[in-house]
């Protein structure tokens, strides 16, 4: 198995998650941005594995979509042709700023490898930005987020 196909499985859980419709877990409507800036928090942090979430308190219909979700993991990895247990974390940071609905993915393997992406809006688009040679690149993130949910800071 190959780790970018863990990053899009990752990214397909969390922009599943982002557009609201809830198309994974049956028609199911939510909106984790409104939530997510309506608190005092600012974000919500969804750990697709344990069905999770830290930062703000979701509502109790955001909460049981996050442990849908949780439970359908196992079933979207079966159809991209691999185990749910290849994740160690698979995690998803929601916000909403100035430039938009915001969310960062967060995946590691169980060897330890982990990627660190960030999308705007809903379809995710990756944010972008130019390298030290002046090419526009993906931002990276050199740091998986922590257990609070914070972003790493370049």
């Amino acid at each position: 198995m190959k780790f970018r196909e863990l990053t899009s499985i990752g990214h397909n859980i969390a922009d599943s998650f982002a557009s609201g419709m809830g198309f994974l877990i049956g028609v199911y409507e939510m909106d984790v941005f409104r939530e997510a800036a309506a608190s005092p928090e600012g974000f919500i942090l969804v750990d697709f594995i344990a069905g999770t979430s830290t930062g703000a308190q979701p509502s109790d219909s955001l909460a049981k979509a996050i442990s849908l979700y949780a439970r359908a993991l196992d079933g979207l990895c079966r159809r991209h042709g691999i185990k749910a247990a290849a994740f160690r974390e698979l995690k998803a940071r929601y916000s909403l700023d100035s430039h938009g609905p915001r969310f960062i993915v967060t995946v590691q393997d169980q060897s330890g490898r982990c990627s660190v992406d960030e999308y705007l809006g809903s379809p995710g688009r990756r944010v972008m930005e130019l390298d030290e040679l002046g090419r526009v690149r993906p931002k990276r993130h050199s740091l998986p987020l922590d257990l609070r949910g914070s972003i790493p800071r370049a």
